[in-house]
């Protein structure tokens, strides 16, 4: 609602129609279809993509999410929907609860939704947030705060994959450490590009008047997501760093190329 009033405010300065000056705006204002969970299922895409190349079966696997807004509460959907995941643990700003027999995601927010809380939920264990980032899973999820993963607990982490939904969740310490004890982490700005991807489709069915059905989304999206994911994975491989140093030489190699086409350089 809130984008809309915006864009309604731009428009009525310019005297002018520009939905796309602004995204996130409500469908029938041209919003795009698939805006609401893109944070997450690409997010949730990268996962996928790194069972592949690690080799391992996400179908049973384990996984714990701290946070449960809009990015963890859907991540917890789409792990379960898309890739049979087994989520064993989730937190909000008030603690976590887990459940080694998995939990249901619909319950879980609507029990969420009724108390505010994630905690109390029937039949789970209460722990707390820095106990869910120390669980024994195959996918750990941060989607919440930025710096909680440091150089005190990094050495505790034992999950395989680290998948950053969060805004910096990682410092540069803990980097440092996953990296040598073979955490494979998924960055931020990569697992979480999800919002901004869709929101540049909004931008781009705008910008033509013409929208795209919610498959076209989510099937566009998974090409972005999939593509980006092995752009960063083969250079990190290639120049054996870790995902994130990995991800910031594609992008200084995209913006060299692109200076040197100009005749820049």
């Amino acid at each position: 609602q809130i984008m809309a009033w915006m864009m309604d405010e731009f428009e009525t300065i310019n005297a002018s129609h520009l939905p796309g000056v602004i995204t996130g705006t409500p469908l029938p204002l041209g919003g795009s279809e698939g805006r609401g969970d893109a944070t997450a299922r690409g997010g949730i895409y990268c996962m996928r993509e790194a069972a592949k190349v690690l080799g391992m079966n996400v179908r049973g696997a384990t996984m714990a999410i701290q946070g449960y807004g809009n990015a963890g509460s859907f991540a917890h959907k789409l792990a379960v929907e898309l890739l049979g995941v087994k989520v064993v643990a989730v937190s909000d700003s008030k603690g976590g609860i887990f459940n080694p027999e998995g939990l249901d995601p619909a319950q879980v927010a609507a029990f969420k939704d009724e108390t505010g809380s994630v905690v109390g939920f029937p039949g789970t264990r209460s722990i707390t947030n820095e106990e869910l980032l120390e669980l024994d899973v195959d996918i750990l999820v941060p989607a919440a705060l930025e710096g909680v993963i440091t150089e005190k607990n990094a050495g505790n982490i034992k999950a395989r994959i680290v998948a950053e939904l969060a805004n910096g969740p990682t410092t540069p310490e803990a980097d440092d450490i996953l990296y040598r004890n073979g955490v494979y982490v998924i960055p931020d700005f990569l697992c979480n590009a999800g919002g901004v991807t869709v929101s540049y489709f909004e931008q781009v069915q705008n910008a033509y008047n013409f929208y795209w059905p919610l498959e076209e989304v989510h099937q566009r999206l998974d090409q972005k997501m999939t593509s980006a994911f092995h752009a960063v994975h083969d250079m990190a491989q290639k120049h054996k760093v870790n995902n994130r140093m990995g991800a910031y030489l594609v992008a200084v190699a995209r913006v060299a190329e692109a200076v040197r086409l100009r005749g820049w350089a």
